[in-house]
């Protein structure tokens, strides 16, 4: 199994509360320490297809892509400001 926690994508911004305002989100592996550690919500559908599509680029079934928009689809559901750049 080829686990691509590292694979880098168009890195985004979180804007959190608490002592680290900004929370730069730039691999995989940042992903799912984001959704794992520090979201404010764990039952919405964005962030449950954020987990599974986090899980799957990992694992190389999905483009590290698809991951991060669904990071920006459940932080916007959580009511987390994203900062990004196209």
């Amino acid at each position: 199994m080829k686990w691509r926690t590292s694979e880098e994508f168009a890195p985004l911004m979180l804007v959190v509360s608490g002592s680290e305002k900004y929370k730069l989100v730039a691999t995989l592996f940042q992903v799912a320490e984001m959704l794992t550690v520090g979201w404010p919500i764990d039952d919405g559908e964005e962030y449950l297809i954020a987990i599974r599509a986090c899980r799957n680029a990992i694992h190389g079934e999905i483009p590290a892509q698809d991951a991060r928009a669904a990071l920006i689809r459940a932080a916007d559901e959580a009511g987390i400001p994203v900062i990004t750049v196209h």
